[in-house]
């Protein structure tokens, strides 16, 4: 892609975020959500590959249906209550409708098909920017009206999509739609404590966008899109692909990693709630997410390729790794001792 036309689309996509999450007015907030929807079209599309048009087409049909909805909540508010103040949304039909579109535009069950296929059609660094800041602002609009939302639709939609999360990446091979439905189990942690504590919510996307962040560029590094280039990677770089392993670990919230910080407090506080048997299935479905993490990890270093493979052997290389990565992986692996400190800044 043409440098000047990737930097108008970088500061679009930072131009709708920054306006989404500090507008008040509805009508600003939809207007920030449709700028980075349209910034990162052509970067999902810059490879021309059928694949690539197809994501982009969804992701457009997607996101322009939820935006619809969005504007659509606000003015049925705005009609019953006199208030376009984001903060102020009283009307519970517009409630329910803000909910699904803010969903839709996540991706949580029951809105979650379009996530995989767009994830699958997309290079690995929209990819990043598709799991992580595209889905900022809306979360950050969950984050506003949340004292307004409805328990049970959330807490009903976030049980859906840890489960549906877990279950359908069992299956998978491609390592992008593996992440994707990671994401979807990840937002259903997020969902379930969002109308609690809405700050837990937000520590753990920013955890999660952290770890997610630090995966797409091993993966960028290492140029690998499925299980069976993994498995060939070993060689390459192999501190690299150990702390592949590690990240994969922490992702899976297991302790003493980043990744069980959130899920450690999201289940405290739904005990706290009286929801102990909300926090006990949920806890239950994050073991199917810990089953294909630990598949990945497995793959990256502890598999050896059959002789049958093939894929060549790709030989150690002496290219230094970004210090980008190395902060990324540091941060998400080592972050649970200073755990008192972040609960005081959040």
């Amino acid at each position: 892609m043409n440098p000047q036309a990737k930097l108008v689309f970088t500061l679009s996509l930072l131009l709708g975020t920054t306006m989404t999450i500090s507008s008040n007015h509805w009508v600003t907030a939809w207007a920030g959500l449709e700028i980075n929807t349209l910034a990162i079209l052509p970067m999902i599309s810059k490879s021309h590959h059928p694949r690539a048009i197809e994501a982009a087409t969804k992701y457009f049909l997607v996101q322009a249906a939820a935006s619809a909805l969005i504007l659509f909540s606000s003015m049925t508010n705005a009609w019953d209550t006199g208030q376009w103040d984001i903060t102020q949304l009283t009307h519970p039909a517009s409630c329910l409708v803000l909910t699904s579109a803010i969903a839709m535009k996540l991706g949580l069950v029951p809105f979650h098909f379009w996530f995989p296929e767009v994830l699958q059609g997309s290079p690995l660094i929209t990819g990043l920017l598709l799991s992580t800041a595209m889905k900022f602002p809306p979360i950050t609009l969950l984050y506003m009206t949340s004292q307004s939302l409805n328990p049970t639709l959330l807490t009903t939609m976030a049980l859906l999509s840890a489960a549906i999360g877990g279950w359908m990446g069992l299956n998978q091979t491609q390592v992008r739609k593996i992440l994707a439905f990671s994401s979807i189990s990840h937002l259903g942690w997020m969902a379930i404590v969002i109308v609690y504590n809405p700050k837990l919510t937000l520590l753990n996307f920013y955890l999660y966008a952290m770890m997610t962040a630090t995966v797409f560029l091993i993966l960028n590094t290492i140029k690998v899109l499925k299980l069976s280039t993994l498995m060939t990677t070993w060689t390459k770089t192999p501190s690299l692909n150990t702390m592949l392993l590690l990240i994969m670990l922490s992702l899976a919230g297991l302790p003493p990693l980043t990744g069980f910080l959130p899920k450690w407090l999201i289940i405290q506080e739904l005990t706290k709630q009286n929801m102990a048997p909300a926090a006990t299935i949920i806890s239950l479905l994050s073991l199917l997410s810990l089953f294909f993490y630990l598949r990945l990890a497995y793959c990256a270093t502890i598999t050896l390729p059959p002789h049958t493979s093939n894929h060549m052997k790709q030989w150690h290389t002496p290219k230094p790794t970004s210090p980008m990565i190395a902060i990324l992986t540091t941060m998400s692996l080592l972050l649970l001792p200073i755990a008192p400190m972040i609960l005081t800044i959040i």
